[in-house]
């Protein structure tokens, strides 16, 4: 198994080998953003590899329209921005500098 292929992401299942189908890494990407999304930084390798460009439509892909890790990771590859579907934390939704964030 290559060493960013994260084994905590899979704490239901047997993390898988390799990622070459779509299905795989769409859900890998799901998986990923969704812990960092909680707080669970990725490993460095994890993000050199996710940033390449046979990622990007498994990227495009995964529509994953809650998280913010998502939103980053579609403009590391360049593609149109989709519909941020989360919650903006009380403390900062009226910040008026959140929008240069």
């Amino acid at each position: 198994m290559p060493s960013w292929i994260d084994e905590s992401l899979y704490p239901d299942c047997e993390p898988p080998q390799s990622l070459e189908a779509a299905a795989d890494r769409i859900e890998f990407l799901a998986r990923l953003c969704s812990a960092w999304d909680f707080g669970i930084l990725p490993r460095e390798e994890t993000i050199r590899e996710v940033r390449k460009e046979e990622w990007r439509e498994a990227v495009d892909a995964c529509r994953l329209l809650t998280s913010s890790s998502y939103a980053l990771l579609r403009q590391w590859h360049q593609l149109p921005p989709v519909p941020y579907l989360g919650d903006a934390p009380s403390y900062i939704r009226d910040d008026p500098n959140l929008e240069h964030v």
